[in-house]
């Protein structure tokens, strides 16, 4: 249908058919558009993000792309992928045509996308990781979640408004809950890692760690014409002041990988219900990068006051 000028498209979960994944937004960023495309192979995940003539995601299994995940410890000792909730699908999934996960409601309006997706564990139960086998006893959780994409947030070409909400089901018991509110995972040709120190209005030269830190990253291509980075305003979580802002480089699979995390620990238990994340994913020229990102920042300082 049409309504004011654009096209908008629904699709809504029903019992007789699967809802389809397979959606596209775009928007003018300087010379050229940034174009989002999700696929049914990936539950709705974001499959492909092209900017200028460049791919920014390397979308090989259902793990790289750029999404949401999960990490929790089940009430015992925390171990990364043992109760590990992804949006795209399970490792076993792998380079394969469909995802373990769920997409049960997918709309798109002119430049912004919506989905809501019933992730599946990353690891089947019996597999294991880090040694550890999984803590899950289905393929399938109970976890849901809702993510809200905007091209062009508060006006700003070069800024993608990326909104999540988890929701911890009932009958569960964590004392922590890591939150990977969004990850891209994308081509080695983004070798140059960097950190922005929003305060100094600094570019930092970032190791490749691997790990978090508490500055924002960008990864740029050496030229510095095509760059991704993420900030988000609520950053950083309680406690975990040294954190948020992950890098990693994994040579041998030729991938590169930034997340923005949050985190929430309790003794007594992490309550049930939803926990909503506002990121800031940035895309152009890496000097786009940085100013959008001052600009996002100075509002929302002025917004605070």
């Amino acid at each position: 249908m049409r309504a004011a000028g654009v096209f908008v498209f629904l699709v809504v979960a029903s019992l007789e058919a699967a809802v389809s994944g397979d959606a596209q937004i775009r928007a003018q960023a300087g010379s050229s558009e940034i174009v989002i495309t999700t696929t049914s192979r990936l539950a709705g995940a974001i499959h492909s993000l092209r900017w200028n003539g460049r791919e920014f995601i390397d979308s090989a299994d259902h793990g790289r792309q750029l999404q949401s995940a999960a990490n929790f410890d089940m009430g015992s000792k925390f171990i990364p992928e043992t109760f590990n909730p992804t949006e795209a699908g399970s490792r076993f999934d792998g380079a394969g045509s469909k995802s373990t996960s769920v997409l049960h409601a997918l709309t798109v309006k002119g430049n912004v996308l919506s989905t809501d997706n019933q992730m599946a564990f990353w690891l089947r139960p019996g597999e294991k990781s880090f040694g550890r086998s999984a803590k899950n006893t289905t393929a399938l959780s109970r976890y849901y979640l809702k993510k809200t994409v905007t091209i062009g947030a508060h006006g700003l070409p070069h800024a993608i408004g990326y909104d999540v909400t988890f929701t911890i089901p009932k009958g569960e018991h964590h004392r922590y809950a890591q939150f990977e509110v969004v990850t891209g995972y994308m081509p080695p040709e983004f070798s140059k890692f960097h950190a922005y120190d929003l305060k100094a209005q600094k570019l930092l030269t970032l190791s490749d760690g691997p790990g978090e830190q508490s500055h924002p990253v960008i990864f740029s291509t050496p030229d510095a014409k095509h760059a991704m980075g993420v900030w988000s305003p609520a950053q950083p979580s309680k406690g975990f002041e040294q954190a948020g802002y992950g890098r990693f480089r994994f040579k041998a699979a030729k991938v590169v990988k930034w997340n923005c995390v949050f985190r929430e620990k309790n003794a007594a238990g992490v309550p049930v219900g939803d926990y909503s994340y506002r990121c800031y994913v940035l895309v152009g020229t890496l000097k786009d990068v940085t100013s959008t990102m001052i600009t996002l920042r100075r509002s929302q300082d002025k917004n605070c006051n």
